[in-house]
């Protein structure tokens, strides 16, 4: 009894210790929430939506959807079923948009690499062949590497103007090749040539297999929407030409439509994972 006494005794002591100025840095729940969403804003390349106005977005598809399928159904519970799924609408199609940046970008990162691997080769310094991707770069690459120009010329400091480089491709593989040109910038060396031939062919070779895996996947995705989305098509084609929904107003119709949501979600959750990528994390942040 006295060890338990004295463990809770210490326990005790030690979160007093902990808390007040002592306490660990830690995000909130909201401002991690937004962190999240400008990161998804960001790598899908929607600079001008803030994670402020996207949440307002989904309110108002929301609103405009419960409005809509309530004058077509006049049953309220489908109508809210239909407003929920409108309203994650608009994270569905950022996240979508960062998808398909995603993949061609990775495609692009190969080009890019040669173009700076010539550069050098032609005897520039790496901060001049980095800013000169602004110029011979690929399209979708330039604005990027131009600002990094700009900004090395205003302070000539390589390893901060990366990290905006970074911060302005929200790229995993970006990540990967500023880091890459961090380390080279900073060991220096005969043989940056060679690395970074060797790290554009591992790109390739990443973007072609990612690519093959990709293909395959989208049956399993597309069959996953496909079962989900049809029994609430039945539903709203079924509302919109008689009045036997409206008995999905009772508790017992609320009821069956919160059934059929939480296991339309579930197969489609479970359906995902089975397919689903592993995505690649951006730890070199």
């Amino acid at each position: 009894m006295g060890a338990v006494l004295g463990l809770l005794l210490g326990v005790g002591l030690l979160l007093c210790w902990r808390s007040g100025p002592r306490a660990p840095a830690r995000l909130t729940a909201e401002r991690g929430w937004r962190d999240r969403r400008r990161e998804l804003l960001r790598q899908a390349g929607v600079t001008t939506v803030s994670p402020g106005q996207l949440l307002g977005l989904q309110l108002l598809a929301a609103l405009f959807a419960l409005l809509v399928v309530q004058l077509v159904t006049g049953t309220v519970a489908v109508a809210l079923c239909f407003a929920a799924f409108a309203g994650s609408a608009p994270p569905t199609v950022v996240r979508r948009m960062r998808l398909r940046r995603q993949v061609a970008l990775r495609e692009l990162w190969p080009e890019a690499i040669d173009n700076l691997a010539s550069a050098v080769r032609a005897g520039m310094s790496l901060p001049e062949g980095v800013s000169s991707l602004g110029r011979t770069g690929p399209e979708p690459l330039q604005p990027p590497f131009r600002t990094f120009a700009a900004d090395y010329r205003v302070t000539g400091r390589f390893a901060d103007c990366l990290d905006a480089l970074k911060l302005e491709l929200a790229d995993p593989v970006g990540d990967r090749v500023c880091e890459t040109l961090r380390v080279a910038r900073e060991v220096g060396g005969n043989d940056l040539g060679t690395v970074l031939r060797t790290l554009s062919e591992l790109l390739r070779v990443d973007a072609r297999t990612r690519a093959e895996l990709e293909t395959r996947q989208g049956w399993t995705v597309n069959a996953a929407r496909l079962a989900v989305a049809a029994p609430w098509l039945v539903l709203l084609l079924l509302g919109s030409q008689s009045d036997s929904l409206r008995t999905y107003d009772s508790s017992g119709g609320v009821l069956l439509l919160g059934i059929g949501a939480a296991v339309c979600l579930a197969a489609y959750r479970i359906m995902l994972r089975i397919g689903r990528l592993p995505e690649e994390p951006r730890v070199l942040r």
